[in-house]
């Protein structure tokens, strides 16, 4: 019992110490957890837009109906009513609604996501030219099921599509979350405010980071650990708004490991950047570019240890690479 109650102490002790250090009244600190939008809820939006943009892929358990066009109904109604309840929270971070009625604010939260869902035609249109490329450019697919159901880079391409029509429309912190779950996901890092044109692909996909600034052309393919990002983020909040990050222009083939950097930078058309690449500068259209490969020097046991006599007793015996 005695050393119930020293334990007991200790962690009364502990927890006070730990609450006085909520009261230094840092941005650490701050403990209204209702004043932000719930990360739940947006991930629970996004599964509902799969569901929205992919109709005959994927499937939402907790809706039965008669027919597809009121099952997509129902979705539809869910997505608006619970995208005005986040957007409403939202919207307190930008500085125009700082102090703006709850009425102010809920009419434009409801303005926002009734033009975010009129959206979902010109979303779906360019998803399916992501479809087409990812199926034209990777002879692993056997069916377009599989690209839909099976690949990262797709769900990545899918969700960024929908949270930069929500950063073009200036809602702020919606975009990011919907973006972060697609990262945690897939591994794949793009801000929603890149702006990426039609039949895009990325193979593998693992690794790659696309910066906010970035613009990115059509009939793009980019590989497993590509960076188009910024050249130097020293200035801070200071960069905030100016272009950082590379341009993409039509038709350019980025193999895995590049790094493409700096908001003054053009990739021009029809380019092939090889693998491991750092460019931080322009490259003309039809540039191919790749590092120079070092020689590769192939030596058997033989030459380094000369004739084995007795090679076949001790054959796995050893490790020798």
């Amino acid at each position: 019992m005695a050393n119930e109650k020293v334990m007991s102490e200790r962690i009364l002790k502990v927890t006070e110490s730990i609450l006085e250090d909520y009261k230094n009244g840092r941005d650490i600190d701050k403990m209204d957890v209702f004043s932000q939008p719930d990360s739940d809820a947006v991930t629970d939006i996004v599964k509902k837009l799969l569901n929205i943009l992919y109709p005959g892929y994927y499937r939402e358990k907790n809706y039965r109906s008669y027919n597809d066009n009121s099952r997509i109904s129902i979705l539809i109604e869910d997505v608006i009513y619970n995208l005005i309840k986040q957007t409403a929270i939202a919207l307190r971070f930008r500085e125009d609604y700082a102090q703006a009625t709850e009425a102010e604010i809920k009419d434009a939260a409801e303005e926002i996501a009734i033009e975010f869902i009129s959206r979902i035609p010109k979303i779906r249109e360019l998803l399916d030219t992501d479809m087409e490329a990812f199926y034209q450019g990777d002879p692993a697919a056997y069916n377009k099921e599989e690209i839909v159901l099976c690949y990262p880079g797709l769900l990545a391409s899918t969700v960024n599509r929908l949270a930069h029509e929500l950063f073009l429309l200036k809602v702020p912190l919606i975009p990011r979350m919907m973006t972060e779950y697609a990262h945690s996901r897939t591994g794949i890092d793009i801000h929603p405010g890149a702006t990426i044109g039609k039949y895009f692909f990325m193979d593998h996909g693992t690794g790659i980071v696309v910066g906010e600034t970035s613009i990115i052309g059509e009939h793009v393919k980019i590989y497993q650990g590509v960076t188009i990002g910024a050249l130097s983020t020293r200035g801070g909040q200071s960069l905030r708004g100016a272009k950082r990050h590379p341009t993409i222009e039509d038709n350019v083939t980025i193999y895995a490991g590049a790094s493409i950097l700096g908001g003054e930078t053009v990739i021009g058309a029809g380019s092939v950047i090889g693998s491991n690449v750092f460019i931080t500068s322009s490259v003309k259209p039809g540039t191919r570019m790749s590092v120079k490969t070092q020689e590769l020097v192939i030596r058997h046991r033989e030459e380094i240890e000369g004739p084995r006599e007795h090679a076949e007793e001790d054959k796995g015996s050893e490790n020798w690479y």
